[in-house]
C-alpha cells in the first residue's frame, strides 16, 4: 500500500467518534483539520491526530482560530521547545513569537523565496506555527511543497548517487551584514535583526531519514543551501538546481490561502514552503513561533 493511501485511509479512521475532521489539500503535502481550538490545552487525543496528520501530510491548517500570545506559545509548547528566532523582530512582550510582517508601503517579503526554516542551524526546526493577524483581501498565499515526495520520484540511479552526500546551509547570505536586507537592497532591514549573529553554517545529508516517521526526504533549499560538502559551488549548481526544479513540481505542491484567524503548522523536516509577494499596497501581519528539533542522519 502506497505511503498517500495509507494516509488517506488512517485520516479517515481518525474522523470517527471525536469530532475532528482531516480534509486533505492536495494528494502529497497539506491538510485541514476541523473540530479543535487551538486556545485551550489539548486533549490527548487531539494531540495525537495532529501528530498524525503532520507526519502523514507535511503541513497542517486550521480555520477561525482565536489566540492571544500566550495561547499560541501554549500551543506550541505542547510539541516541543520553542527555540527563538535569532533574526526577526519579535513580538513585544514574547521573545518567543517572530512578527512577520509587511506594510502596505513595504515592497520586500519575508519567505519569498522556496525554503525551510532553519536548515542552518546545527539542529533544524522541527515545526513552524502560523498565526494569521492581519492578511490582504486578494493574495498573501503560501505554497507548500513535499520533500517526501520529490525524494520517492527521484530514480533509483539518482537516490543511489545522493545516498552519502552531505550538503553546506549557512544564513550568512540571507541575515549577515553583507546580505542584500543589510546592504540595503531591499526594505527588510529592521524587519531583519541580528546580523552578526549570522555566522555559522550547517552540514546536513542529503537525504534525511525523517526523525518521527522514518521516511526518506530531500533536505536542500534555494534560499539556504550553498553547495555539496566537498564540492565547489560550481560543481554543485547542476545537481542542486535540477533537486530544487524537481521538489516544485505542480503534483509536490499545494497552495493556503490565508484568512484571519488561520493557523498553518509545517514539517520543517518534510517540506519547503514559499510566501507569495503578490499583495502590493496591503498589509500583512502573521506572527510565527518555531519549534526546535534534533539533528538530522
Amino acid at each position: 500500500m502506497s505511503a498517500i493511501r495509507q494516509a488517506v485511509n488512517h485520516d479517515r479512521a481518525s474522523e470517527f467518534g471525536t469530532g475532528i475532521s482531516i480534509r486533505r489539500l492536495s494528494p502529497a503535502v497539506g491538510a485541514e483539520i476541523d473540530g479543535i481550538d487551538l486556545s485551550r490545552p489539548l486533549a490527548a487525543h487531539e494531540k495525537t491526530t495532529i501528530d498524525e496528520a503532520l507526519g502523514n501530510h507535511g503541513v497542517v491548517f486550521f480555520r477561525d482560530q482565536t489566540l492571544t500570545p500566550d495561547q499560541h506559545i501554549q500551543f506550541a509548547a505542547q510539541f516541543g521547545q520553542i527555540n527563538i528566532n535569532r533574526f526577526f523582530k519579535s513580538v513585544d512582550g514574547h521573545p518567543e513569537i517572530a512578527e512577520v510582517v509587511k506594510e502596505a508601503h513595504q515592497k520586500a517579503n519575508f519567505g519569498g523565496g522556496w525554503h525551510t526554516d532553519h536548515s542552518y542551524d546545527e539542529a533544524p526546526a522541527k515545526g513552524s506555527i502560523l498565526y494569521a493577524i492581519d492578511v490582504p483581501d486578494v493574495g498573501g498565499d503560501t505554497l507548500f511543497a513535499s520533500a517526501y515526495a520529490a525524494y520517492e520520484h527521484l530514480s533509483d540511479g539518482l537516490k543511489h548517487t545522493l545516498q552519502g552526500l552531505r550538503a553546506v546551509h549557512s544564513s550568512r547570505h540571507v541575515f549577515g551584514a553583507q546580505s542584500s536586507t543589510h546592504l540595503g537592497q531591499n526594505d527588510l532591514k529592521g524587519r531583519v535583526l541580528n546580523p552578526e549573529l549570522a555566522t555559522q553554517d550547517a552540514v546536513h545529508p542529503v537525504v534525511i531519514t525523517h526523525p518521527d516517521t522514518g521516511r526518506k526526504a530531500l533536505y536542500v533549499n534555494p534560499s539556504f543551501t550553498l553547495r555539496i560538502e566537498g564540492w565547489t559551488a560550481e560543481e554543485s549548481q547542476s545537481l542542486l538546481s535540477y533537486l530544487y526544479t524537481h521538489t516544485q513540481r505542480q503534483e509536490f505542491v499545494t497552495r493556503f490561502r490565508w484568512a484571519k484567524g488561520s493557523v498553518a503548522f509545517w514539517d520543517n523536516r518534510s517540506t519547503w514552503h514559499l510566501a507569495l509577494n503578490d499583495y502590493q499596497g496591503q498589509r500583512r501581519l502573521m506572527h510565527r513561533i518555531t519549534v526546535g528539533g534534533v539533528p538530522l542522519s
